[in-house]
Parts: C-alpha cells; sequence; structure tokens
C-alpha cells in the first residue's frame, strides 16, 4: 500500500518538465506562440483581403495559387521591404517600393500587442515599477507572496525574444512560397527590413508593457559624450518633453499635408471622379480601386506635407512637382489620388500658402517644449519637499537655455520621423522613368529640421516668458533651475542631487529626505524626486549604504561632499 501511495504521489514526467521550463526561462514559450499568433494573423488579413478581390474580378487567370502568392508578397511589402514585378512587357524586371503605410500599421500593432500581452497577461506579471511588482516575489503585486501562487516573472529579454522569434519562424517560409511568384520580395530589402520592423515593435511592446523605464535610454545613451548626453537628455525628462513635441509637430505635419490633399481632391474632383471610372469597369474592379486609394491615403499625406515642406516629390525621374513649379510626368496612369496633383507650370500664391502647414508644425513643436519647460508653474507646492535644488519650497522652471536645447532637440526628432515617414511613402515603381515616385527622404528631413528649428526655438522662449509671467500674476512664479545637479543639504547632513522623475516614473516609490521619507504615489508630489546615487549615508538615509534612489536615465556617478560613488543600475 506504501507503494502504490508513493506512486502516485509522483509528479508526472511532462508536468515536472514543464515546471523546469517555465522556471528557467518564464515567458519563452507564450513569447514563441504570441509571435506566431500575431504572424499568422497579419498573414491571414492579406489573404482574406487578396482572396475576396480575386473572386470579385472578372479577371481570374492567375488562380488561387498565384492569389496566394500575391498575398504573402503583399504580407511581405507591409514590413517595408521592396518587391520585384518579374512579369514585364520587356522582360526585366522592375522594383516596386512604395509601401502602403496603412498596411504597415498591421504588422507593428499586433507585434506590439503580442508582446505586451506576453510580458503583461494580467496576472500581476510585468507590471510596470510603479504598479508595486517587485520581480521575484511570484507576481504578485506588493511582493511577498508565495512562490508557486502565479507564474514567475516574465522578464523582458524572455519576452522579446520569444515574440521575435515565433513571428520569424512563421516569416521564413512565407517569404520562401513567395518567391516563386510574379511578385517576388526583394531578398536584401527583406532580410534588412522584415527583422528590422520585428525587433523595434516588439521591443516597444515589451517597453510599455514595463512602464515605458528610461534605464535602457540611458544605457544606449552611454556611447555619446557626457558633455552632449547631458545636453540631449540631462535629468529633467528634457528627452521625453523633445520626443513628445517632435511626435506632435509630425502629427501636425502629416495633418495638414492630409487636409491639403483633401482639399485639393475636392479642387479636382472632376478629374478624380473621371480617373475613378475610367480605370476600371464593374462594382467589384471600382470596390478594388476604392479600397487601394484609401490604403494609399496616409502616402498621400506625407506627400502632401512634403510638397508644403518645400521640396516636394518626384513623379518620375525629372519630374518634380513643388509649390514653385510643377511639372508631373506626361504619361502618368488615370489614378484618382494622382488627380490631386497641381496642375504643370509655375507656382502661384495660392500654392505658396501651403507653407502654412509647416509653420503650424514649428509653433506645435515650440510649444509643447515651452509647457514642458514650465510644467511646474502654478502647481501646488508640498510642505516639506524642497522642490528647486539649493533654494526653498518652490517650482522648477527650464532656464533659457535649457529650454532652446530642448527645442533643437525636438526639431532634429521631429525631422528623423518625417524623413522616416518619406523614405517608406515613396520609392520606385519600375525602371527607367518610374525609378523615382514619392518625395526624398533626405531633402523632407532637412527642409522639417530648417522650418521646425527655426520657428519652434523663438517661440519656445516666447511661450516660456509668457507662461512664467502668467504663473507669476497667479500667484506661483516658479524658480528657474540652470543645472538640476546642484547639491541639497538632505536632513542627514549629506550632499544629494535632485532632478526630476519622467512621467512614466511618477508612480514610483522614491526617498525623499534622509530619515527615509517616501511619496507614495504622483499624487502626493506632482513631479517626484530623485538622486543620482551620490547621496550621503546618514542615518536612516537612502538605499544600499548611503545613496538615494537611481536615476531612471543611468548616468555615471559625480562626486559630492560628504557622498559616496556608489552607482546602481536601476
Amino acid at each position: 500500500m506504501a507503494g502504490v501511495m508513493q506512486t502516485t504521489a509522483r509528479r508526472a514526467p511532462l508536468s515536472l518538465l514543464r515546471t523546469r521550463w517555465r522556471d528557467r526561462s518564464p515567458g519563452l514559450a507564450a513569447g514563441l506562440l504570441g509571435g506566431a499568433v500575431a504572424a499568422g494573423l497579419g498573414l491571414a488579413s492579406c489573404a482574406v483581403l487578396v482572396t475576396v478581390l480575386w473572386f470579385s474580378s472578372p479577371y481570374q487567370d492567375n488562380g488561387p495559387g498565384g492569389t496566394l502568392h500575391v498575398a504573402a508578397a503583399l504580407w511581405v511589402l507591409a514590413h517595408g521591404a521592396e518587391l520585384v514585378r518579374a512579369d514585364t512587357l520587356s522582360g526585366t524586371p522592375a522594383p516596386v517600393g512604395v509601401t502602403p503605410l496603412l498596411l504597415l500599421l498591421l504588422p507593428v500593432w499586433l507585434l506590439h500587442r503580442a508582446a505586451r500581452d506576453v510580458t503583461d497577461p494580467g496576472d500581476g506579471v510585468g507590471v510596470a515599477v510603479g504598479a508595486g511588482v517587485k520581480p521575484g516575489a511570484g507576481g504578485r503585486p506588493g511582493g511577498g507572496g508565495p512562490r508557486d501562487a502565479g507564474p514567475p516573472p516574465v522578464s523582458a529579454r524572455n519576452a522579446w525574444s520569444g515574440v521575435v522569434l515565433g513571428y520569424l519562424a512563421v516569416a521564413t517560409p512565407v517569404v520562401l512560397y513567395s518567391a516563386d511568384g510574379a511578385l517576388r520580395p526583394s531578398w536584401w530589402w527583406t532580410v534588412l527590413c522584415l527583422p528590422l520592423v520585428t525587433m523595434g515593435a516588439a521591443g516597444a511592446g515589451v517597453w510599455t508593457a514595463f512602464g515605458r523605464p528610461g534605464g535602457p535610454v540611458g544605457r544606449v545613451l552611454r556611447v555619446l559624450p557626457r558633455n552632449l548626453r547631458v545636453l540631449i537628455v540631462e535629468p529633467d525628462a528634457r528627452l521625453g518633453a523633445a520626443t513628445r513635441a517632435a511626435c506632435a509637430g509630425a502629427a501636425v505635419l502629416v495633418g495638414g499635408g492630409a487636409l491639403l490633399l483633401a482639399v485639393s481632391l475636392v479642387w479636382h474632383g472632376a478629374a478624380a471622379l473621371d480617373a475613378f471610372l475610367r480605370l476600371t469597369e464593374g462594382w467589384a474592379g471600382r470596390f478594388a480601386v476604392l479600397l487601394l486609394c484609401l490604403t494609399l491615403v496616409p502616402n498621400a499625406a506625407v506627400w502632401a506635407a512634403a510638397y508644403a515642406l518645400g521640396p516636394g516629390f518626384v513623379l518620375g525621374t525629372g519630374h518634380v512637382v513643388d509649390p514653385f513649379s510643377s511639372a508631373p510626368a506626361a504619361m502618368l496612369p488615370p489614378f484618382p489620388l494622382l488627380a490631386a496633383v497641381p496642375d504643370a507650370g509655375p507656382g502661384t500664391p495660392l500654392h505658396w500658402a501651403a507653407g502654412v502647414v509647416p509653420l503650424a508644425a514649428g509653433a506645435v513643436v515650440g510649444w509643447s517644449t515651452a509647457r514642458a519647460a514650465t510644467a511646474g508653474v502654478g502647481r501646488e507646492v508640498v510642505p516639506g519637499v524642497r522642490r528647486v535644488p539649493g533654494g526653498d519650497e518652490g517650482v522648477a522652471v527650464w532656464s533659457w537655455r535649457r529650454t532652446v536645447g530642448a527645442a533643437v532637440v525636438a526639431a532634429v526628432l521631429c525631422a528623423v520621423v518625417v524623413a522616416l515617414l518619406a523614405a517608406l511613402a515613396g520609392g520606385p515603381l519600375g525602371s527607367a522613368a518610374l525609378a523615382r515616385f514619392g518625395p526624398v527622404w533626405w531633402q523632407v528631413g532637412g527642409a522639417v529640421l530648417g522650418w521646425t528649428g527655426v520657428v519652434a526655438v523663438p517661440v519656445a522662449v516666447v511661450v516660456r516668458v509668457w507662461r512664467r509671467v502668467r504663473g507669476a500674476a497667479a500667484g506661483a512664479p516658479g524658480k528657474e533651475v540652470e543645472a538640476p545637479g546642484a547639491g541639497v543639504a538632505s536632513g542627514d547632513g549629506g550632499a544629494r542631487r535632485w532632478g526630476w522623475v519622467p512621467p512614466p516614473f511618477r508612480g514610483r516609490r522614491e526617498d525623499v529626505g534622509g530619515a527615509g521619507e517616501e511619496q507614495a504615489d504622483e499624487d502626493a508630489v506632482p513631479f517626484g524626486l530623485y538622486d543620482d546615487g551620490d547621496g550621503g549615508g546618514g542615518a536612516g538615509g537612502g538605499r544600499a549604504g548611503g545613496g538615494g534612489t537611481d536615476s531612471p536615465y543611468d548616468f555615471p556617478p559625480v562626486d559630492s561632499p560628504g557622498g559616496s560613488r556608489g552607482r546602481r543600475e536601476p
């Protein structure tokens, strides 16, 4: 009987293997499955779309096999890879490099969602630090739970690796299958673009699941010289503020381009309708053309933004369309979106009025930067917390030099974002005359940098002064801070370097005094404080032997009076 009891109490080998796999690499198996599912969903969406169009088309010469090859090639194109069209009249393969931006959103969103769900499955695993989750505590908020109460914590590395490997495991046979079709992927572009999109979107999903920590950003920026790193980032959320301002400026540019596109389509409504009716016959063909036009609307909006910026876009080799002159190619197909291209000839004041769009984008970048520079103006001051290094209780306001630097960084980031969109929105549509089609990315990026840099810097400085004066009239003027690294005398006599916690970190528990006081959440102090690990080790002060909390941007420690260098990883 005892032997029977011993046999039945023993765990099954499969269950034991599953437990050991989960403990050694938690999240890897789920990441592999999530990545494979994300790739399958994206591929299935393209296959359903192409199959429906094939069924409704009166021309079904390719058969189901050719339709599936086209769907696979379209899915590869959605990742930014270039295709090659083999069945040309001349027999020479022709490249197809215009990526529909609306299709690009599908794999990016699926990968981002898969990585985020794998990292944070909903049981407390992978929650941001601000939620109170302590790694190694069984995945329970607050820690302290039993080890077997839930699955082990999912590391960012395992989740990211699993999603990337699972996605690429599905993508590899799809690329090999599509290589035999009439539209086949370019091997060079496929090997470059598909892994980059996969790794970038999955990394963004994992980063979002962990609360968008700044530690990885600081580790990446360590390759820069210290002076340049402090100028770009500095522990005052300048990089985060500049990124938000740059995204706002890029959104205004693309949104303004979409508005210009809509106005031009209405202005050339008769030509657009004629092109739509002439391109195909029957409801099925016109539905396909309408679907293609809707898919290419984001591309056309980026083209219109490039037109407003000045460089314009190219409609074939040697045919440039910009506000000063328009020279479209004579043999363009009758496509509805191409009907919005201005008529050939020199530009008029009506065409020059498109420059309002980059002016508005530069003003938005400057306004967003000024808002970040004066974010503390008018906020309630919490007694007992020194908000300004070396001063009394008050509110910090960036100096004009720091505001100008943040505006310049925002202009550079905005130029990079719009240049990337321009590179994806254009490309070749064939050889010879159609080898260049769309905006030239480096020209668009340079124009964005010029417009936003010239407009954003004075706007940021003026709005900063205006908001500070308005705050002074309201009774909360704020105190200008030139360098957040100035020493602050703590309660235990040590010296510390205080800065501002970026928005993703406002929920963290931070040590604010030498006596071990803690702020529990962002409602207690509007802008949480941190120090860079140089604090003195007085009675009850800091953690790990004499430091305050850690900087989210991983700056190298600087010696301070009465303090140790003890740099710790976040």
